[in-house]
């Protein structure tokens, strides 16, 4: 059956702070209390740095049984490198921890940046170096740098599925032969809603839909009202059933309109 996930594009956020996050709670306590009111939520931090396994085991321990995360690949990957000889840094992020999550680990979002068109043959590079479960992915862990030496975790507890969207942000992506890529590779391209800053891209490219709702109206600021809230339902209800699992992350964080979104979407869906 499936499953729909809603969430926030993370979770740490002053301006949370005393509003979603009710006064006087711990830092240290912001996640198991925000996962306890989402079923998934989008970890960013692993986007500016590689996290120690230590953080990735935390992080498992600090949310409930059955919620999960979707993790954000390194910019380094997708913004500097932008997706050229990145062998060694997937196996290095692979290698970073993000596997001991376990039943936790959900999709890996890599989001590539506007200035980065669209190139078939780089994008066929890149699609090739994914790992689609978590046993292969251990495997082009062990093939990390050396300086990641005693900061690595090369274990699993089962193998799984692995999944992959990925969200472009220059328009020359709102290509058929990109949806043709992405689709053979079995990768979700991103449902992006940015008030038409970015290409918005509904494609079916994989057994699973992903969307980031950064605005309708405004990006990273205006909420999504009714009207808003009902498209998203409708679009989540069709892929379910069509027995798509569905990811749906708020990014509209700026006046803590993401966790409160996420809820009311929650509670559309009969949570």
């Amino acid at each position: 059956m499936a499953t729909a996930r809603v969430g926030m594009a993370g979770w740490t956020y002053a301006p949370w702070r005393g509003v979603f996050y009710p006064k006087g709670l711990r830092q240290a306590d912001e996640l198991r209390y925000a996962s306890e009111r989402v079923t998934s939520i989008e970890l960013n931090g692993s986007f500016y740095a590689l996290q120690k396994p230590t953080s990735w085991q935390r992080w498992r321990e600090d949310t409930p049984d059955g919620f999960v995360f979707a993790v954000k690949a390194p910019r380094f990957i997708t913004h500097i490198r932008r997706l050229d000889d990145v062998a060694e840094p997937i196996a290095n992020f692979l290698a970073s921890g993000l596997l001991g999550l376990g039943p936790k680990l959900g999709p890996i979002l890599w989001q590539l940046p506007p200035s980065l068109e669209y190139d078939p043959e780089l994008v066929a590079r890149f699609l090739a170096l994914l790992p689609h479960d978590t046993g292969a992915a251990l495997e082009v862990a062990r093939g990390r740098s050396g300086r990641m030496h005693g900061k690595e975790l090369l274990e699993i507890d089962e193998v799984r599925p692995l999944r992959h969207a990925i969200e472009p942000r220059a328009h020359s992506f709102d290509d058929q032969e990109f949806a043709d890529q992405a689709a053979a590779a079995g990768v979700a391209v991103v449902l992006g809603d940015s008030a038409g800053r970015w290409p918005r891209l509904d494609w079916v490219t994989a057994d699973f839909a992903y969307a980031r709702l950064h605005g309708d109206k405004e990006v990273y600021t205006s909420g999504y009202d009714a009207a808003g809230l009902d498209e998203w339902e409708e679009w989540t209800r069709d892929h379910l059933d069509h027995d798509r699992d569905v990811y749906v992350y708020f990014d509209n964080d700026v006046k803590v309109r993401a966790p409160i979104d996420a809820m009311s979407l929650l509670e559309r869906l009969g949570r």
